[in-house]
């Protein structure tokens, strides 16, 4: 008799689910409350948060709420029904489409119900058996899904590591010689961890050196808005956007919405339309998120203060910690982390306390994204924090990390959280 599936999930719930007794509602799941700013409530309580890719600031945004509103009142969440190629298709979605490829200055433009299963879609499509992917180690886990759908070879390379680089896409040629097919390198623009940009000119260059010949999928979700002249997005800022073949943007950051885009030569995008699968079987974007993603891109577009403002919160938190001594690794994207050196228990300390006694929503991240006995606290900043948050943020972060110095954070073991209670260290 076969064993049942649910006694394997009950005894393994997974490197997170091992830990969901004790960190929902906390570390897992938290309910951050009230409107998308620079404070929200959690657990009851007013915090500074520094969690949300709210980068521009437009979630809340009086002429991007009315039009939102508008928009719902007009068309409802329902319309349109069914995938655009069936029933899904508007004058909208189009024009939105056009919109992009203007602004991005590509041939055009397939737009994404979501960028996750949008990657993840797209890798399928692009790429048969007989092509072999290059990767960098640190690519975001809808690259990692896409690829393990592509029953061909593939090569990782050591995160903007351009030995290991040439070294991969060496054995890469081999392959696709014998199979006779194509390469195709995936890398990001902004890694969104640890805030550093993918080294997309240095690895253009050994196309342009005629070394290798591969088409470049670059993920630029981070970058798209907050990095570029005009906010385009990594390869603007490195020089080379022409150069990119496939590039992928999402809502979800800059544009504080749901939803994302490719943009890609016009033959290519329309083999998009027709092979894939995340897009031909599932229900097109509803009205209300394209007509609130013209008016995003409208401001992004026309109105640079935004992105201004993003930048000097980015440059006064990313100066003022480095002046504190704190290490923020490479980052060169508004994406800032701190990293301490401290074991999981001490990391669990320190965001309670940074939570329930500092009133700061920052994000903790441990191994094994960072290595062993690496703690990072990820920070996000966007148009709509302040100077002042700045300035409170160094001070505490100052605090605790002489605290961590003294040990006082590994004489408190975590345990569990009692959600009906204030948790203090």
């Amino acid at each position: 008799m076969a064993n049942d599936i649910y006694d394997k999930i009950r005894r393994n719930r997974g490197p997170l689910g091992e830990y969901s007794k004790v960190a929902h509602g906390y570390f897992t799941f938290p309910k951050l409350e009230g409107e998308i700013s620079n404070r929200m409530v959690f657990r009851g309580k007013e915090c500074l948060v520094w969690s949300v890719n709210n980068y521009l600031g437009l979630a809340n945004n009086p002429e991007i709420r009315k039009v939102d509103a508008q928009a719902a009142a007009d068309w409802g969440l329902a319309y349109p029904m069914g995938a655009r190629m069936m029933t899904g298709q508007t004058s909208q979605h189009e024009q939105l489409e056009a919109e992009i490829s203007d602004f991005m200055q590509k041939e055009d433009t397939i737009l994404l119900n979501f960028g996750y299963q949008g990657m993840v879609s797209a890798i399928d499509s692009l790429v048969d058996r007989n092509d072999v992917i290059v990767y960098d180690s640190e690519s975001h886990a809808c690259i990692l899904d896409g690829m393990r759908l592509h029953v061909g070879k593939r090569f990782v390379f050591q995160h903007n590591d351009m030995e290991s680089f040439d070294k991969q896409m060496a054995h890469a040629t081999k392959i696709a010689e014998q199979t006779g097919g194509g390469i195709l390198v995936i890398t990001e623009g902004v890694f969104g961890m640890a805030g550093d940009q993918g080294l997309l000119k240095d690895i253009i260059s050994f196309r342009k050196s005629g070394k290798y010949n591969f088409r470049i999928f670059v993920d630029d979700a981070h970058g798209f808005g907050t990095v570029g002249e005009k906010g385009r997005g990594t390869a603007e800022a490195q020089g080379v956007h022409e150069e990119i073949d496939v590039l992928f943007c999402t809502f979800a950051k800059s544009m504080a919405s749901i939803g994302a885009f490719i943009c890609a030569e016009e033959s290519i995008i329309e083999f998009l339309r027709y092979n894939m699968r995340s897009q031909v079987f599932a229900k097109s974007l509803p009205m209300p998120l394209v007509v609130g993603a013209r008016k995003r891109l409208a401001m992004l577009r026309d109105e640079p203060q935004h992105k201004e403002n993003l930048w000097k919160v980015a440059t006064a938190l990313q100066e003022g910690l480095k002046e504190a001594g704190f290490d923020i690794g490479n980052t060169n994207s508004p994406v800032t982390p701190v990293f301490l050196n401290g074991t999981v228990a001490e990391a669990t300390n320190i965001t309670f306390d940074l939570r329930e006694n500092y009133n700061i929503f920052c994000s903790m991240v441990i191994y094994p994204v960072v290595p062993k006995d690496v703690i990072m606290l990820r920070l996000i900043p966007t148009a709509v924090h302040t100077l002042e948050d700045v300035k409170y943020t160094i001070e505490t972060f100052l605090k605790i990390k002489a605290k961590l110095d003294n040990g006082e954070y590994s004489k408190t073991e975590f345990a569990s959280i009692e959600l009906d209670k204030k948790v203090t260290v």
